[in-house]
């Protein structure tokens, strides 16, 4: 029978990274609540850096991409799930995957999202389901710990600094000359409904230069990113430069080190808040409610909000982005970064 002081706690969340470090709250309250417990995670392999030596954490599982489609795969993963002989596993995710992974782990106690929050195959492959009204994403994962008798925990992301990230990213900082203070756009995003356009970041860097005196650092990820981060550099008047290929501790430090971020609803703008930058959110199709950057300084832009399902708010136009005016980010820009500076200003003067 399992030690109730020290249970093994496996965490299913696979994908995607933004969703990934929105459930770090969920990992770090178990910690608190169980200091000697084995606490696991399930990651898709793209995401599991991120979760690397995180202090909650006493292992990762890494899941190939596609280990679901593929027999093999599941064996391997199972196999690997078993031999850390879970007995509870909470699952955050509460789609078909994440339930499956679940399952295949061997846990007695599977929790999960009853429905509309658990979708697919999940409400059946849980032994025990939560129903939440929490609008918040991150609240509403710490819901899935009310089964444990953990109730309205405190919030917390817990990402360490990594060592080796963070003396790369300095050494960026030294060789561009970033060291008064930087500003870190991030032009990318999953859905094309969630995309600003590159012109703007472009106009918008020159503002914040010309006006603030903060140069921006364009970060970026595939092939269609890159080629949206060399447009912001041209068109930023000389006062954005494009950040190097990062990893995603790498991506961290230099978030960590920023004066402010600037992005839409995506992994980094999530992973900028968890490590304690003040974020400017550019919300089109999703709820900031919902899924916006957690905690009360960040500021967060929104005209117009697509109505619809996820799959057909993933697939809408950019209207509701291109209805972000430059004017609007430039404003909030200017707040966040003069809201910054006091608190600072007060850290200093304690």
């Amino acid at each position: 029978m399992a030690d109730r002081s020290s249970p093994r706690i496996l965490i299913c969340r696979l994908s995607a990274l933004g969703d990934c470090v929105l459930t770090l709250p969920l990992a770090c309250a178990l910690r608190r609540r169980y200091p000697r417990a084995f606490i696991g995670w399930v990651a898709q392999e793209a995401n599991a850096p991120i979760l690397y030596g995180h202090p909650a954490l006493d292992h990762v599982t890494a899941a190939p991409r596609n280990w679901l489609k593929s027999f093999r795969g599941r064996k391997n993963l199972q196999a690997k799930l078993q031999a850390l002989k879970y007995d509870i596993a909470l699952d955050a995710q509460s789609l078909a995957k994440s339930s499956i992974a679940a399952w295949l782990s061997g846990a007695r106690r599977r929790i999960g999202f009853a429905r509309p929050q658990g979708r697919e195959l999940a409400p059946w492959l849980a032994t025990e389901l939560v129903s939440t009204r929490e609008q918040h994403i991150v609240d509403r994962h710490l819901d899935l710990l009310k089964p444990l008798g953990i109730g309205n925990p405190a919030v917390e992301f817990g990402l360490p600094e990594n060592a080796a990230a963070r003396r790369r990213v300095e050494q960026v900082i030294t060789e561009s000359h970033l060291g008064c203070g930087f500003v870190v756009l991030n032009v990318g995003a999953g859905w094309r409904s969630k995309v600003w356009p590159a012109s703007y970041y472009g106009q918008l860097a020159r503002r914040i230069g010309e006006q603030h005196g903060l140069p921006s650092v364009v970060v970026s990820g595939g092939v269609d990113e890159q080629h949206a981060a060399a447009r912001v550099v041209s068109e930023s008047g000389g006062h954005a430069l494009p950040a190097p290929p990062l990893s995603l501790t790498e991506l961290a430090a230099l978030l960590r080190s920023s004066r402010l971020f600037v992005g839409s609803d995506t992994g980094p703008m999530h992973l900028a808040a968890a490590v304690g930058a003040t974020c400017v959110a550019l919300h089109g199709p999703t709820d900031p409610k919902r899924c916006g950057p957690y905690g009360g300084r960040h500021k967060v832009v929104q005209v117009d909000q697509a109505n619809g399902s996820r799959p057909r708010v993933r697939s809408h136009d950019d209207s509701a982005m291109r209805a972000i005016e430059i004017d609007h980010v430039f404003a909030a820009c200017g707040s966040a970064l003069l809201a910054s500076t006091k608190t600072a200003a007060r850290q200093d003067a304690a």
